[in-house]
């Protein structure tokens, strides 16, 4: 741990010559595997893979942007001494005897967070967990996706022309299918490259605390409000349109989720915007709007218009407040008004979270986030001390190497915006 918490470690991102191209990475060691897609195969993937040795390096393929949910449409495995496996989990949708067969196998995936909701749905779950996204960051590597590791410490590339394809569709082309086997290729490589770096450094047990902390969180919320996340937003100026904005919004919702489509393709953010900001009572001047002449949103013109004028005959006491409620401190753009004593308070700790993280070479939300740091400045303990410190951070979920880290200097930084 020594070497982590020295303040002259250096940036372990490597040089590289700009003209220097690591070779491409171009077929699967043992020839691309044929698509598991039946009971039998399953069993023969599950006793193939129970057979081998070490991790087992795992990734998925969602169909982002052209379905409704994030189902997965590809699963990948790879273990040494069994090779890899592509399964078809819309074919084989209950990988539990694969689950069971690697209990107590470490699972390697590159940022575990976006795969796991997906695999879990079809009961893979991994009980011991390595992420080689998430060990890159907290080794300060600049660039964490996955191609740009691989290349930065294996000297090899992986293809990425198709990372945003339409997985869903049936059957999947081969060139698609080697680029999936490839992806889990040498991922084992990069875990075992990336596990003697934490060693090194002293960040290990840092890292496994994260992990741990991946696989046990719970699974999200739905968020609140959500169609206040619609793009341009900001650009509505009063309560009406914001309503027209939130029935759009679900009307859209409702028919992406029927359809089993992505929202988006049913309907651009851009013309529910344009829409709510002018407001039309017809179809004709609805149509008028470029991005309804699309033609999945054409058929659905009657919907909208009825959703537009719901907002507009709604009552006032109906309509959405400018702002979503929070259970959060106010916007920090607000705090030098409202609270000048928390504005300190947030700017000394700020300072102090970002010179630790520079000093331990990683971004600074990976050594505490930045929600945390804010809700500590703008309530802190009744008592600033270390010990109250540490108890805030973590009834917020901080780990507890974040909290040996940092609750002693947030302590003293916040004593000292007080007394400034």
């Amino acid at each position: 741990m020594a070497n982590a918490l020295n303040p002259k470690t250096e940036s372990r991102e490597p040089e590289k010559d700009d003209e220097e191209t690591a070779p491409l990475l171009r077929e699967p060691r043992e020839g691309l595997p044929e698509v598991t897609a039946d009971p039998d195969a399953l069993s023969d993937v599950v006793s193939a893979l129970s057979s081998g040795s070490g991790p087992v390096a795992v990734d998925a393929e969602r169909a982002s942007g052209y379905r409704y949910g994030q189902r997965a449409y590809l699963v990948q495995l790879r273990r040494e001494g069994a090779g890899s496996a592509l399964i078809d989990p819309i074919a084989c949708p209950d990988l539990s005897e694969l689950n069971s067969a690697l209990r107590d196998t470490e699972m390697v995936l590159h940022a575990a967070h976006q795969d796991l909701p997906c695999l879990t749905e079809v009961y893979l779950r991994p009980e011991s967990l390595f992420d080689t996204e998430l060990a890159g960051r907290l080794l300060g590597y600049h660039r964490v996706g996955l191609g740009s590791m691989v290349e930065r410490l294996l000297n090899v590339r992986l293809a990425k022309e198709h990372s945003a394809v339409d997985w869903s569709q049936r059957p999947l082309p081969e060139d698609w299918l080697r680029y999936a086997a490839l992806d889990v290729e040498i991922l084992v490589d990069l875990r075992d490259r990336l596990e003697a770096e934490l060693e090194e450094s002293g960040k290990l047990p840092w890292a496994l605390e994260e992990f741990a902390s991946v696989l046990n969180a719970p699974p999200k919320e739905p968020r609140r409000d959500p169609w206040r996340r619609t793009s341009g937003i900001h650009r509505v100026r009063n309560q009406r349109a914001l309503a027209a904005v939130r029935e759009l919004w679900y009307e859209r919702d409702r028919i992406a989720q029927e359809r089993d489509i992505s929202p988006g393709r049913v309907l651009p953010d851009a013309a529910i915007v344009e829409a709510a900001s002018t407001m039309p009572r017809t179809s004709a001047e609805l149509t008028k709007i470029r991005q309804f002449g699309i033609k999945l949103a054409r058929r659905y013109v009657p919907t909208w218009i009825s959703a537009v004028n719901r907002a507009r005959d709604m009552e006032q006491s109906e309509l959405p407040r400018p702002n979503a409620p929070g259970d959060g401190p106010p916007p920090v753009n607000r705090w030098a008004d409202r609270s000048p004593e928390a504005a300190r308070r947030l700017e000394s700790a700020r300072a102090t979270v970002a010179q630790m993280a520079e000093d331990v070479v990683m971004p600074a939300e990976n050594l505490l986030l930045p929600d945390t740091v804010r809700r500590l400045a703008w309530t802190p303990p009744e008592e600033v001390e270390p010990g109250s410190v540490g108890e805030f951070l973590r009834s917020r979920g901080a780990r507890e190497w974040q909290i040996g880290l940092t609750a002693q200097p947030l302590a003293t930084a916040l004593t000292d915006a007080q007394k400034s």
